[in-house]
């Protein structure tokens, strides 16, 4: 199957997101500071850290370091996953948009069932458009997947056709979701080449276990400290000022 990319990768377009938010406040002063000190972050007790390219390849190699350990550790979860990977098919937009929001049952799942509000939950998912491109997914690679890199936190907050969608689910089973333009992002955000556009997501809803939970909070921890780092921002320093 032909599984086509937009032009930026998820992770980019999650940090985008995320740090268009946290530059808001006490980011935009911190920024300031580094931009006066020449490219250089100061910690809480004083001493300097330069950002340069050596400190940026140590980051980026713990980042590859701590994703090879997520990917390893739910290579069980991916393959069950990966089974329905064939689901990932182009899909008439019209119709998607005018037949609401529909839901279907790839695997049922054996673990408590998702009531209406429920956000205590991580999910590992694939999102694509009706031309079949991928815009988003807890893949390693989209093309040519050999795990997981991530899951994603459900209490972070999702579309409210996302939130509808897994009512009724199993943890640990899989769900095929396909949401109208007016449940996903409507007129907020150009998504899938514009605004109003039908989503579909393959979801697979997991508890919040351990070792889950400490694999999640670390590579969002080595993710986020090479990420600052390519904007010239020392992590520790910028949360330290907020």
């Amino acid at each position: 199957m032909d599984e086509k990319e937009l032009k930026t990768s998820p992770k980019q377009r999650f940090f985008i997101i995320l740090i268009a938010v946290l530059m808001l406040g006490s980011i935009v002063a911190s920024y300031a500071l580094i931009i006066a000190n020449g490219g250089k972050t100061t910690t809480t007790s004083g001493d300097e850290i330069e950002i340069d390219d050596e400190k940026i390849a140590e980051l980026e190699a713990k980042y590859n370091e701590v994703e090879q350990k997520f990917t390893d550790a739910t290579k069980a979860d991916f393959e069950t996953f990966a089974k329905y990977r064939s689901e990932i098919k182009a899909y008439n937009e019209a119709s998607a948009n005018t037949s609401g929001l529909q839901t279907r049952d790839l695997k049922k799942g054996t673990g408590r069932k998702l009531e209406e509000g429920d956000k205590d939950y991580y999910a590992y998912y694939v999102g694509w458009c009706a031309d079949e491109s991928v815009f988003d997914s807890s893949f390693n690679d989209n093309d040519n997947p050999t795990g997981f890199s991530r899951a994603i936190d459900a209490s972070l907050g999702m579309i409210e056709g996302w939130n509808a969608g897994v009512v009724g689910m199993r943890l640990d089973g899989v769900r095929e979701i396909t949401i109208p333009g007016e449940l996903a992002y409507g007129d907020a955000m150009e998504i899938c080449g514009g605004t109003n556009k039908p989503l579909k997501f393959i979801v697979m809803t997991k508890a919040k276990e351990e070792p889950l939970v400490s694999l999640s909070k670390e590579i969002e921890d080595a993710y986020m400290r090479l990420q600052y780092a390519h904007y010239g921002m020392d992590y520790d320093s910028v949360k330290g000022t907020e």
